[in-house]
């Protein structure tokens, strides 16, 4: 049967939300956006207004269209997809959500979504009630090792020096570019070979696994995450990966080597030290096939088939190999 499906969003720029929106649309669903309005930087978010202002749009899309299903993504749009009363709602929190002023509008709205999705089993803890643990997946087949020398070549690096990955704006604080720096200054001070942290973001997402398979490590110092992308992208081109204990990295990092989950500077420069001077490759990209695009799909696809009562068939895409 054919499923129309309304996504609700505040950030209809977010990659890794628009590669799930094509994979569901590569399976015969028609997806359809709505992004919430207003102006968000770095140091500006949406106004109460831009918000309200979303409740009659999301009413008045729903009765014109045809939709199945409204999927929210993000906690502040839940209130707007349960205003609505013609078709069910899935809610997939990212993180953040739980946390500050959104918190207690995601966990009013959440038993009342006939399905919620969360990022991590410590989101689902932290939720308390029913839910289903589904990070974002990711494109194996665009995210996929190959040769260093030529990725360095390509991106135009020194092949003689060290690179560490930074692939997130500086601004972003959650993110603590100024540990990064730290980190790779003292990291700098303890081996031969010049150390750089190269910070890459805002390139096109495509050119983004030439970086991965560029670099020498990813270093994630985030103050919290959900369940971090380009950690799982890391994975996926077997580079060896250097962070924080935040969100699923514990559990996305277990069995890589060579990987480090640190709990503090000291452990993420020793952890970063090591890395460097052993020189080699992961082996991420088995751990990586856990939250494949194709299997995140294949789950999500369920959640969807329960929430419309069962009218939607499941049916599995043969997987990456390399």
């Amino acid at each position: 049967m054919s499923v129309n499906v309304l996504v609700l969003t505040t950030y209809d720029e977010s990659p890794f939300l628009n590669q799930q929106i094509s994979a569901l649309e590569s399976r015969g669903l028609s997806v359809d956006t709505l992004t919430v309005s207003g102006h968000v930087s770095a140091e500006e978010s949406r106004s109460v207004l831009d918000y309200l202002r979303f409740f009659p749009q999301v009413r008045r899309e729903v009765r014109q269209g045809d939709y199945d299903l409204v999927h929210a993504h993000y906690g502040l749009t839940a209130p707007m997809a349960l205003a609505q009363r013609e078709v069910p709602v899935v809610l997939t929190l990212w993180g953040t959500d739980l946390e500050g002023p959104g918190g207690p509008v995601s966990r009013f709205c959440a038993p009342r979504c006939e399905e919620v999705v969360v990022m991590t089993e410590d989101m689902r803890r932290e939720l308390g009630s029913d839910c289903t643990v589904l990070p974002f997946g990711i494109d194996l087949d665009l995210f996929r090792p190959e040769p260093t020398d030529a990725a360095k070549e390509r991106v135009n690096w020194d092949p003689d020096e060290h690179h560490v990955l930074f692939p997130y704006p500086p601004e972003r604080t959650v993110k603590n570019h100024p540990r990064a720096k730290q980190i790779v200054d003292a990291v700098d001070d303890r081996v031969d070979r010049p150390v750089n942290l190269q910070v890459v973001h805002g390139v096109d997402h495509e050119r983004v696994p030439t970086y991965m398979n560029a670099a020498d490590a990813l270093l994630l110092t985030s103050e919290h995450e959900g369940s971090p992308t380009s950690v799982k992208e890391a994975l996926a081109c077997n580079l060896p990966v250097v962070a924080t204990d935040v969100g699923d990295v514990r559990e996305r990092l277990e069995g890589v080597d060579p990987s480090t989950v640190a709990t503090s500077d000291a452990e993420l420069v020793r952890g970063l030290e090591e890395g460097l001077e052993r020189g080699e490759r992961s082996n991420g990209r088995q751990a990586a096939r856990e939250v494949s695009q194709r299997e995140v799909v294949d789950r999500l696809l369920s959640i969807y088939g329960r929430a419309i009562d069962g009218r939607l068939t499941v049916e599995r895409e043969p997987e990456a190999t390399a």
